[in-house]
C-alpha cells in the first residue's frame, strides 16, 4: 500500500509537472486513546499516531505560486492553484485552504518558502475523525520545510515549529478551530507510543503502548456517519469552555479539580456546568488510563474508555446514535471498553478487544449497522506508528 500511494503521487506529478519531484513526505493520521476536547483546555490527552497516512509529493515553484492537486483513486483529480500573497480564508478555499494555510502560516513567521507544485493523496479515511486534516497539513509542512531547506524536520524544536504553523493553517486559513493535539500526534509520535500531551506546560511524554502481551488489540471503527469540525458545533463547545473559565475566575478549565465542581453546578448554568464536568472528569482519566496501560490492567482502561464516552456523549454532547452503537456492541460482544474518538458529531469509535474476538465484535457492530439502515462502517486494528517524514 505505501509503495503503491508514493508511486502513485511520483508519478501522476511527473505527468503534471512535467518533471520528477523533490521528494515525497508523509504524515500520520491519529487515534486519541483518551482525553477528548482537553487540548484547548490546557488538558491533557493520550493520542497514537496510524499507520495510515498522507503522502505528498513536492517541487519548487520559481514564481511565487502555490498548485496542489489532490488523488483519490477512482475518482476524478481535485485541483487547486493560489498565489502566496493571495492566501485567505477565501482563496484558494475548500480543502485547498488546509495546503495554502501551511505555507501562508509559515511566511507569517519569517520563514523563507516560496511556490510549490504539491501531488497528494492519501490513505487516512477523510471525515472519520482520525485527523485526515492533521495528516495533510503536516505531510505539506514536512515537504516545505525540506523543499527550502528550513531543517524544521531535524529536531523537535524545529517540528514544534511546524506543529504551530499546521495550527494556525487549520484554525485561521481554513477556519477549523482545532486545539494541536492532532498536530502534535502528527509531528512528534513514535512507533509503539502514545503521547501524554500536557497543554499547560507542553510536555510530551511517551508511553509504551503494548497491547498485545495482555492479548489485546485496538479496533478502530469508521462510523461513515457525517463529521465535520467547521459547521460551528466544535467552536461552540470551545467557546463554552472559554466562558465558563473566565466565569469562575481561572486562565483555563485545568486549574479545576473534581472537588471544585459543585461550585461549577452553582455558578454556571446547566450547559456550561455539563461541559466543565467533562473536561474536568475527562482529564482525570488520562493518568487514570495511563496507569492501566502500564499494570496491563485491560478492564480498568475499558472502564475508563467507557465512562469517557458515557461524558462525551451525556456531557458534552458529541456523540451520535452510530457511535453509541459501537460502543454498546463491542462491549456486549466482549470488549473491556470501548469510545468515540476525535472531535465527534460522527467519525470514528475505538474498542480494546481481545485479539481472538475481533472478528465477533466486528460482525457485531456491522450486524447492528444494517439492521439499523446505516452505512456499512468500516473496522481495522491499529497499532501505534510514526511522525512525519520524508519518504523518497
Amino acid at each position: 500500500m505505501t509503495a503503491d500511494l508514493i508511486g502513485l503521487v511520483t508519478d501522476t506529478f511527473g505527468d503534471l509537472v512535467g518533471r520528477d519531484p523533490e521528494g515525497v513526505w508523509s504524515a500520520p493520521g491519529r487515534v486519541n486513546l483518551i482525553g477528548e476536547h482537553t487540548d484547548y483546555n490546557a488538558g491533557l490527552c493520550l493520542p497514537i499516531a496510524l499507520p495510515q497516512r498522507t503522502y505528498v509529493a513536492a517541487g519548487a515553484r520559481s514564481d511565487g505560486r502555490l498548485r496542489v492537486t489532490s488523488i483519490t483513486p477512482g475518482r476524478r483529480p481535485s485541483h487547486a492553484e493560489v498565489a502566496l500573497t493571495e492566501i485567505s480564508r477565501e482563496h484558494p478555499g475548500s480543502w485547498g485552504g488546509y495546503v495554502a494555510g501551511v505555507l501562508w502560516a509559515l511566511l507569517a513567521e519569517g520563514y523563507a518558502v516560496g511556490g510549490l507544485d504539491l501531488v497528494l493523496t492519501s490513505a487516512v479515511p477523510v471525515g472519520a475523525g482520525l485527523s485526515s486534516s492533521a495528516a495533510l497539513t503536516c505531510s505539506v509542512a514536512a515537504a516545505a520545510s525540506d523543499v527550502y531547506r528550513l531543517g524544521l524536520l531535524d529536531t523537535d524544536e524545529g517540528r514544534r515549529v511546524l506543529i504551530a504553523a499546521t495550527i494556525r493553517a487549520e484554525n485561521e486559513i481554513a477556519g477549523a478551530p482545532t486545539g494541536g493535539m492532532d498536530q502534535t500526534a502528527a509531528l512528534l509520535s513514535r512507533p509503539g507510543h502514545a503521547l501524554r500531551l500536557d497543554f499547560r506546560s507542553g510536555e510530551v511524554t511517551p508511553v509504551p503502548v503494548d497491547l498485545s502481551s495482555a492479548g489485546m488489540v485496538l479496533l478502530v471503527c469508521d462510523t461513515r456517519a457525517s463529521h465535520a469540525l467547521n459547521d460551528g458545533q466544535y467552536a461552540e463547545r470551545r467557546s463554552s469552555c472559554e466562558r465558563a473559565a473566565a466565569t469562575l475566575g481561572v486562565p483555563s478549565l485545568r486549574e479545576l479539580s473534581v472537588a471544585d465542581l459543585p461550585r461549577v453546578e452553582r455558578e454556571l448554568d446547566q450547559v456550561d456546568a455539563r461541559r466543565v464536568r467533562h473536561v474536568v472528569t475527562e482529564i482525570h482519566r488520562v493518568d487514570a488510563c495511563i496507569q492501566s496501560l502500564r499494570d496491563g490492567d485491560m478492564e480498568e482502561a475499558g472502564r475508563l474508555f467507557v465512562a469517557s464516552h458515557e461524558s462525551l456523549r451525556d456531557d458534552y454532547e458529541v456523540s451520535c446514535a452510530e457511535l453509541d452503537a459501537v460502543v454498546e456492541e463491542a462491549v456486549a460482544a466482549g470488549a473491556p471498553g470501548a469510545r468515540m474518538t476525535g472531535g465527534g458529531f460522527g467519525g470514528s469509535a475505538i474498542a480494546l478487544v481481545p485479539v481472538d474476538e475481533v472478528d465477533v465484535v466486528t460482525s457485531a457492530i456491522e450486524t447492528r449497522f444494517s439492521r439499523e439502515g446505516w452505512n456499512e462502517p468500516h473496522c481495522f486494528t491499529a497499532t501505534p506508528g510514526s511522525a512525519a517524514y520524508r519518504d523518497v
